[in-house]
């Protein structure tokens, strides 16, 4: 498990800042944190080297490029045998990585193995996906979706 690093006051302004604007410049973050634009670099290449800030991409709007429905499903996988060659487990893990669909993929404890947050055109393309791919891998025994019917709240901000 990775280390967690210490965090000053600092390191918690420039991340609050970064999370709501990860292109905001050097200049504008110096003034965020009260410190020298110099000074932020550093940091913020700390933060980088430990980890602490992940990489940094731009977020869309899922209806905006066509993806108007969110289905977050419960997968239950069959068992483990002696007969299997390979661990169910394993099989599926490495199949959701291909499936665009899946935009997060999470191991559960409970009467499901996996929570899969599911991005989809409509309730056509979310058919599609559900007979022709998920529930045609061998390792899945069940699944039960559940539809978004409205975000309340939707941030990727942590509460640094």
């Amino acid at each position: 498990m990775d280390k967690q690093i210490e965090l000053d006051a600092i390191d918690r302004r420039i991340l609050h800042a970064l999370q709501a604007d990860g292109r905001m410049t050097y200049d504008a973050l110096a003034a965020e944190a009260n410190l020298s634009a110099s000074a932020v670099l550093r940091r913020v290449r700390r933060l980088e080297e430990a980890g602490v800030i992940a990489g940094y991409v731009a977020l869309l709007n899922p209806e905006r490029v066509g993806l108007g429905l969110t289905a977050y499903i419960n997968v239950r996988l069959e068992k483990h045998t002696e007969s299997h060659k390979r661990n169910p487990m394993d099989l599926f893990r490495a199949a959701v990585q291909s499936w665009p669909e899946v935009v997060e993929c999470s191991a559960l404890t409970g009467d499901m193995d996996y929570l899969l947050r599911v991005l989809v055109e409509d309730m056509s393309h979310y058919a599609r996906f559900i007979t022709e791919t998920l529930l045609k891998h061998p390792s899945v025994q069940d699944c039960k979706t559940s539809f978004v019917l409205d975000r309340l709240k939707n941030t990727t901000a942590l509460p640094v």
